[in-house]
Order: structure tokens, then sequence, then C-alpha cells
């Protein structure tokens, strides 16, 4: 079994097709073929199976993918301390939080581990960058969640043994113009909001996720955008909007924004990777130096 097999291996499962798979790693179908077929030969095991949607992985190739990415991160990190380079670490984000709470997360990194680079790669899709640790393109990602455990704001987790730790409380805020009927009451209550137009943009958009969860069905939602979107509606009149405290923060300096008192949870910013991974060296020393503090006994 050869690296060069592993990684032909591990494009064919990304790409579904021996073409596709060709074009990306800059080779004939031919000899992406016959690469397959000689791992197959020499694990005396057939790892793929054709169906409807392209090459699907046999049981046999579900066994193997883990091992596969292990031994080519391995490889890969052989070869960069041999070559006396230092070690990168390939970071994604939700564009949400890239320039409110990833600067945070690398100074710590830079603080702790100053012998590591970080390559941090943004993404608008949670989905995107879960796939893109699960597959083994980055080590690790930074999402909003919530409860005690991934998925638990509302977003279906990947089968994949993904673990995580909580990095830094994410404060929500629901806010409304200054002139807004509920602006002035004090202890509100989910009750309250029956019938208010709540600024949203997609279901699978963290905040969307919380005010599910927080606020229940009685708001109607109103699809307005991105975040920019829904801060610059509530500032209009347009309706209340939840949104991390980040985000809101100069509309509430300048009154531009009030903040409904209704008692709201934190989100957390959460850091997660492949547990499987961890056996890579330094890997899991790397990953905490992230957090602020790390819990008693998790080390």
């Amino acid at each position: 079994m050869e690296l060069r097999q592993l990684r032909t291996f591990e494009a064919v499962v990304r790409h579904r097709t021996v073409t596709d798979a060709a074009v990306a790693l800059d080779l004939a179908p031919s000899s992406v073929s016959q690469q397959i077929r000689t791992l197959e030969v020499a694990l005396g095991e057939a790892l793929f199976v054709r169906g409807p949607k392209g090459m699907g992985l046999t049981a046999a190739g579900r066994r193997l993918r883990p091992w596969a990415r292990s031994l080519l991160a391995q490889a890969e990190q052989a070869v960069r301390e041999v070559r006396g380079e230092r070690r990168l670490l390939r970071l994604g984000a939700l564009e949400t939080i890239a320039g409110s709470h990833v600067p945070q997360v690398l100074a710590r990194l830079a603080e702790r581990r100053p012998d590591i680079d970080v390559e941090v790669h943004s993404d608008r899709a949670r989905d995107g960058l879960l796939a893109d640790v699960t597959e083994g393109r980055l080590e690790a990602a930074l999402l909003l969640d919530s409860g005690s455990d991934l998925g638990g704001l509302g977003f279906p987790a990947p089968a994949g043994p993904l673990a995580f730790l909580d990095l830094d409380p994410v404060p929500l805020t629901l806010v409304a113009a200054p002139g807004h009927r509920l602006a002035a009451r004090t202890g509100l209550t989910s009750a309250d909001l029956h019938g208010e137009r709540l600024l949203v943009n997609v279901p699978e958009c963290s905040f969307w996720m919380a005010g599910d969860r927080i606020l229940g069905p009685g708001p109607k939602r109103v699809r307005a955008g991105g975040v920019p979107v829904m801060r610059a509606w509530a500032e209009h009149g347009l309706g209340i909007t939840l949104l991390p405290r980040f985000a809101v923060a100069d509309g509430l300096r300048s009154g531009a924004l009030v903040p409904l008192d209704l008692p709201l949870p934190d989100l957390s910013l959460r850091l997660v990777w492949r547990e499987d991974q961890e056996a890579l060296p330094g890997l899991r020393d790397i990953l905490y130096a992230a957090v602020a503090a790390v819990p008693s006994g998790e080390l």
C-alpha cells in the first residue's frame, strides 16, 4: 500500500468519479483506475461500487478512509519536520465570526504556540466547514453552536467522529428601533413577541436557529438577508432581530437600536476537529492552545 494510492483513493472518494479525480490529480483516468485496482489487490478487498451518483464506498472502503486520512496527514507532517518547515494549522471559520472572534483565537495560538503558522479559510456555510473538517481539508473549524452536543443549536451534525471545545461565549441581543412598542417594556417573555416581525436570514443561519429555540413560533419570520441587512432593517423600524451583541454594538452605542428586555442565553464559539486526528504529533496541544481557559480535567 503506497501513499500515492491513498491520495488517489481520497481523490476518488472526494470527486465521486475517476474522471474528476484524474483532473484533480493531473493524471490520466487510466492511471487513477490502475492505482485503485492495485490498492484493492494489495488489500484483498473491493473499495468502491458504482452507483447512480458515481463511485460509492464499500464497507471496506469506509473502513480504509480514516486510515488514509491519518496516514496522509502524518506523511505530510513528516515531510514538513524533515525539511525544518513550521507546523501548519488549516483553520476554517464562519464568515460571521471571521472578523470578530477569529483574531483573538489567532492571538492566543500565536502566544502559546509561536512555532506554528495558521491558514484561515472563511465560509458562509456551516455545512461546508464541517465537510472540510470531516474530509481532512481542514484540521479544525470555528462555528457557533449551543448545548452539550455538536448541533445542539439545531443543525445536523456529520456522521464522522468529531470532537469539540467551547472557546468563548457569544452573547445575543434582541434589538429594535427606539420607537418600537416594546422598547420601553421590562421583563419581556417570548409570549410578548407574538405576531412581531422577526427579521431573519435563511433557516440554516445560526441566528434563525437560535430564534427558533429561544423565541419559539410566536414572531412572524420576515426574510431580510445577512446580518448587515437585518440590522439596517431593524434600525428603520421594519421589525425586531436577534443578533450577536458584537454585530449590533455600534447601533446600540449610537442609539439607532435599543435592546429589548428579554433574557437570552449565550451561544458558544465552538472549535471542531476530527477526534481521530488527535493522534497526529502535537495537534491536540495546538487545538487546546486556542482555548481561553481550558477546563480542569480536560487536558
